[in-house]
């Protein structure tokens, strides 16, 4: 757990931030799943790896998931030798009774990055590379904050749906030249056809101003899904709403931001600190200065 927490500090001032409102329990298992969605993200970004190593990094990786899930225990995996992260994220699953073909989708998801093509439309988008990679992610945390008394497991996990969709259009808008120098466009190709593109255009650089308007695209196709997912929070449990509705108001607020730059190629748009803070729910302020001296 505490060396879950330190990955998350070092990937995520966002989403550290608005976990601190959690219950302790609740935050300790996010903070766990975090690294276990993190380390894969991480083979395909940041490793210095050949395609075809880091597809046979995601396989082991794979593999090591599917033995700690058939081993009875936090003790057996980790006497097997198995990896930290893995040994700690399949006791949430376990616990939680997550559905353990949600994580397998979420690695299909990483291995469409190491090799990726455009997506023919936003169908295509979420259904071949979004729900792995954004909503199953959403529903691993639904899991872990619980329903409200009455409410159905199935209400909340179309809100974590609507939400996971929003979270990853804003995070493909503000990363639009970011992905390009990777190769990655998620910008659809119908989308890119109505600002007279193609995707191998988009992709050379040539037409920055046409990548734009289809990143400015996906974030306005978030926004709904923001309001969307502010309208269900009570499906979830009264104690981890603040949580949710501050991860909303940040992400949103990012992603209005984006809406409202003329530029979105030449510079990564970022929240200050301080923009965060003002987004977080007030009566627990205090959460934060003990969060970053590592009381919380």
């Amino acid at each position: 757990m505490r060396a879950a927490r330190t990955v998350l500090r070092a990937y995520s001032s966002s989403f550290f931030l608005v976990t601190r409102f959690l219950p302790a329990p609740q935050r300790a298992e996010v903070e766990v799943t975090y690294a276990a969605v993190r380390y894969p993200d991480e083979i395909v970004d940041t490793f210095p790896l050949t395609a075809a190593q880091k597809l046979a990094r995601l396989d082991e990786w794979e593999r090591q998931y599917r033995e700690a899930l058939r081993l009875p225990g936090l003790g057996a995996r980790l006497q097997a030798g198995l990896p930290w992260i893995l040994c700690g994220f399949t006791t949430v699953v376990v616990r939680r009774k997550i559905p353990p073909e949600h994580y397998l989708a979420f690695l299909d998801a990483m291995r469409r990055d190491v090799q990726p093509s455009p997506f023919s439309n936003f169908a295509s988008l979420v259904d071949d590379y979004v729900y792995g990679s954004a909503v199953v992610v959403g529903y691993f945390l639904t899991h872990i904050y619980g329903t409200a008394d009455g409410c159905p497991l199935e209400d909340a996990l179309l809100c974590a749906r609507e939400l996971g969709i929003a979270l990853q259009l804003t995070n493909f808008a503000r990363d639009v030249e970011e992905d390009r120098r990777r190769g990655r466009l998620y910008v659809p190709r119908d989308v890119l056809a109505r600002f007279g593109v193609r995707p191998e255009e988009a992709l050379n650089g040539r037409r920055p101003q046409a990548l734009e308007r289809g990143a400015r695209w996906l974030a306005e196709q978030a926004e709904s899904r923001y309001e969307f997912a502010r309208r269900s929070l009570p499906v979830f449990a009264a104690e981890c709403r603040a949580a949710i509705r501050a991860c909303i108001d940040v992400y949103q607020s990012l992603n209005r931001r984006l809406l409202e730059n003329p530029d979105l190629v030449s510079r990564r748009l970022r929240l200050s600190p301080f923009q965060k803070f003002r987004l977080l729910p007030s009566d627990k302020y205090w959460r934060v200065p003990l969060a970053y001296a590592r009381l919380l």
